[in-house]
């Protein structure tokens, strides 16, 4: 990947610049002391991830982003004291944001994230799975087995070896385990977004970022789900994708 910094602190520019040496897919393409600088120098050397300074004099970092096109803008990577920027950096779509001093293993995961961010781009408009996926669930009422639609169900909850399919305000205890159901389920419309739920993507109503990269997914309802920050790319994807409306 070719990469831009964007720090007015010629200190933090080289702790970034060091710490890109110890990836070799990394190539440092430009360096850049301010916003107006990097607004002159990106177009004609792009890069693919941007290192960007939150604090910077004249247009900070997050309206340096935000003034750029969806489709222009490069994966970014936030530098910051504050944790409080969290939430513009989800709206930016940021891939992460590193509060400094910044650490050397924070600085490697969040480049491990923008790895995959950027091969999420790539496969994005691939071929449908192979495998069909599950259309719909026989559940257990009393003696009856009734079968729900699995367009209808809103989010799934782990409940041991168990799932608890969650539609319209009413629960159904499936007898299978959550990972096993998210192998059978269409994966453009519904995201595992924690170690114990899945989501059908569009009835999130709203994300809110929290300050340990976690965040809480909002449903049309008003109920709230956990989104851990392994997942939370994927749910960035699909939400970006407009995924799960048709």
């Amino acid at each position: 990947m070719r990469v831009a910094v964007i720090d007015d602190e010629p200190l933090a520019r080289r702790g970034v610049i060091q710490r890109l040496a110890r990836h070799p897919d990394l190539m440092l393409a430009g360096e850049y002391a301010d916003a107006e600088s990097a607004c002159a120098g990106l177009p004609v050397a792009p890069v693919d991830l941007a290192f960007v300074d939150v604090q910077m004099p004249g247009r900070n970092g997050l309206e340096w982003l935000a003034a750029l096109a969806p489709a222009q803008r490069p994966l970014a990577i936030l530098l910051t004291a504050h944790a409080q920027y969290a939430v513009q950096a989800f709206a930016l779509e940021a891939v992460d944001y590193l509060l400094k001093p910044i650490d050397d293993a924070r600085f490697d995961e969040a480049v491990e994230r923008a790895r995959r961010r950027r091969r999420e781009r790539e496969g994005a408009g691939a071929a449908a799975p192979a495998v069909a996926p599950l259309r719909r669930f026989a559940v257990r009422v009393g003696r009856r087995a009734v079968y729900v639609e699995a367009d209808r169900v809103e989010w799934i909850q782990a409940d041991g070896d168990y799932a608890l399919l969650h539609i319209g305000g009413r629960s159904h205890l499936l007898r299978e385990p959550l990972h096993r159901l998210a192998e059978r389920l269409d994966p453009r419309r519904y995201v595992r977004v924690h170690r114990s739920a899945i989501v059908r993507v569009d009835c999130v109503a709203e994300l809110q970022a929290l300050p340990n990269r976690d965040a809480i997914a909002r449903l049309h309802d008003g109920t709230p789900l956990r989104v851990s920050r392994t997942y939370i790319d994927a749910l960035l994807a699909r939400l970006r994708d407009g995924a799960g409306t048709g």
